[in-house]
């Protein structure tokens, strides 16, 4: 089984759980949602359609909290699981959430457009780190001097004891929030797709593939916000 398939099989069940299995979830996507909203309120500004590309994008769990702080935006929601986008077309349809959805696999060609915001949640981890860095560099490419790519994911620690922190932390904590062995298993499981990357090695990625004021703006263990902004094109006038 794929990742696409393992995803696809608890699609209509995935958002249930988020809250118990991401225990620091009010912050990590609140800082998503806070990082990407000055793009999608200057392009307002300047009498434009806000556009967002959302990579991985599930169940359009990221994407609807983003059309709930910026409603006048338009999605384009790109995952390997059609099932998952099924879910996350249903949620935005009823909604009245301007969005379009792309069954395409995240080494694939990114659709066509200019973005002011490219945001993913907890996906880009499936690829490996050469993938990781070909992705950033094609996500620069699509987005619009000053727009914002915003990556809430699961990070690897630094040094393996660390990562094995990290890890033991996350076990107790989703216990305490009320996951159950069975839940516990079942993410495990998922997670044997993982192939998480350390934030400060994944900012300098980004770095290197050409977006300024890159940071992480928000960390809680193996839960991180990171991200950068392209940079604004500069004119230059002869007088």
């Amino acid at each position: 089984m794929g990742v696409a398939q393992a995803f696809d099989t608890v699609a209509t069940s995935y958002d249930e759980a988020r809250r118990r299995l991401v225990p620091c979830f009010d912050g990590f996507y609140g800082t998503a949602i806070e990082v990407a909203q000055p793009p999608l309120r200057a392009a307002l500004a300047a009498g434009r359609t806000p556009q967002v590309l959302d990579l991985g994008a599930g169940t359009g769990l990221l994407s609807a909290l983003i059309a709930a702080a910026v409603p006048e935006v338009r999605l384009t929601l790109v995952d390997a699981a059609p099932k998952m986008l099924a879910v996350a077309a249903e949620r935005l349809a009823a909604r009245d959430v301007s969005h379009r959805v792309v069954v395409a696999d995240l080494a694939d060609p990114l659709p066509a457009g200019r973005y002011d915001a490219v945001v993913s949640a907890l996906a880009i981890h499936h690829l490996d780190d050469a993938g990781k860095r070909d992705l950033y560099r094609r996500v620069v490419a699509t987005l619009v001097p000053g727009g914002v790519f915003v990556n809430a994911e699961q990070v690897a620690g630094p040094t393996p004891e660390l990562d094995r922190r990290y890890h033991e932390l996350w076990l107790a904590q989703v216990a305490a929030l009320g996951s159950d062995a069975a839940e516990i298993a079942a993410a495990e499981q998922r997670m044997t797709y993982d192939r998480p990357a350390p934030v400060g090695e994944q900012c300098r990625w980004l770095t290197e593939a050409g977006l300024v004021q890159v940071d992480c703006f928000f960390k809680a263990w193996r839960f991180a916000v990171f991200g950068g902004t392209r940079e604004m094109t500069v004119s230059h006038t002869s007088g």
